[in-house]
């Protein structure tokens, strides 16, 4: 990657007057898991015209837990790599190895436990981004995201909680950072009675690779 993180800034213009929250999150595009959506951001109490600037790391860390309750640490990841979770000598690891994933664009996640189904927990910014569970011996966790960020407004939701169908059948604006270096997020709409507009989302004053 040529830069390896986006500097972005969420700037609430709009005419909002019951304070929502603004959640941001990703999709796994990888087509042979299903994952949990996330909400990786949630951006609450922003008045008008204040902003909430954050960071969009090109990559993510892998972390997984086992059937005992275990958590292992973070490990960062590049596109193309491949963990592995089995059994060491002072109970279960998750480590890198020195195979390539199949596709190059993802991160695969084996189970190579002889026992017992692990869970997969992906994060960006020290955040939980997306989540495989019950990933059985022998199978694997596959993941991969386009440079892209899903945005919307919600009534009650926290970082880190998985996101329920209604709420994602009701988001459908996609925000494309390819390329991006930097750009405000500037929120418009809102507003009570006949005058209300939909909430929208647009880039602006973006950056871009030179």
């Amino acid at each position: 990657m040529p830069h390896e993180h986006i500097k972005l800034n969420f700037i609430n213009r709009s005419n909002d007057v019951i304070n929502p929250s603004v959640i941001i999150f990703q999709k796994n595009v990888a087509t042979n898991l299903q994952e949990l959506s996330i909400a990786w951001q949630v951006i609450k109490n922003c008045g008008h015209n204040d902003n909430h600037p954050f960071v969009f790391p090109m990559n993510f860390s892998i972390s997984a837990n086992d059937a005992y309750g275990n958590s292992t640490p973070q490990i960062s990841t590049d596109s193309g790599d491949v963990l592995e979770m089995f059994t060491g000598n002072s109970g279960d690891v998750l480590q890198r190895t020195n195979a390539q994933a199949s596709d190059p664009n993802e991160v695969d996640v084996l189970n190579n436990l002889t026992q017992g189904s692990i869970g997969v927990g992906c994060y960006k910014d020290g955040k939980l981004l997306a989540k495989a569970p019950n990933i059985a011996p022998s199978q694997k966790a596959v993941f991969e995201f386009h440079p892209k960020i899903y945005i919307g407004v919600v009534s009650q939701i926290d970082e880190g909680d998985v996101i329920d169908r209604a709420i994602l059948a009701n988001i459908d604006t996609e925000l494309d950072l390819t390329s991006v270096i930097s750009a405000d997020i500037v929120m418009t709409g809102g507003g009570i009675g006949k005058n209300a507009t939909p909430f929208q989302f647009t880039l602006e004053h973006v950056e871009h690779i030179a």
